[in-house]
Order: C-alpha cells, then sequence, then structure tokens
C-alpha cells in the first residue's frame, strides 16, 4: 500500500515550497541577528531623520503587524 503522506511530501512542488519556506527563515533569522538596539527606537529615529516617510512607516508597521499575528497565535 503506497504511503500518501510520503508520496506527497516528496512531491516536487511541496519540497520547494518547503525550501523557499526554509530560506525565508533563515533570510528573518540573519535579519533579526543583525538588529542592535530596540528596533522600535531605530524605526523612530529614521521617521524622525527623514531617512524613512510616513508612508514607509504606516507600511512597516502594518506588516510588523500581519508577522507577529502569524507568530504569535495563541
Amino acid at each position: 500500500m503506497p504511503n500518501n503522506l510520503y508520496n506527497q511530501l516528496n512531491n516536487n512542488s511541496n519540497l520547494q515550497y518547503f525550501g523557499g519556506l526554509q530560506q525565508m527563515i533563515t533570510q528573518f533569522n540573519q535579519f533579526r541577528n543583525s538588529l542592535q538596539g530596540d528596533p522600535q527606537q531605530i524605526v523612530q529615529g529614521l521617521l524622525q531623520s527623514g531617512r524613512m516617510s510616513q508612508a514607509q512607516f504606516n507600511q512597516l508597521s502594518q506588516m510588523a503587524s500581519q508577522f507577529k499575528s502569524l507568530l504569535y497565535k495563541g
């Protein structure tokens, strides 16, 4: 009897998905490790210095909220 789960996991499109997911996690961890200091203070400094626009700040804030909801389900 063939193992359906095994066949699905070995499907090439699934391998690409999991490989892409692993790459995204690796990139996120590299980004997180590169941050030094309080991220909120860093972003506020960028906003106040003009290196980030209010629209960029709003977009970043929205993305952070979405990531937070994905990471902290409970």
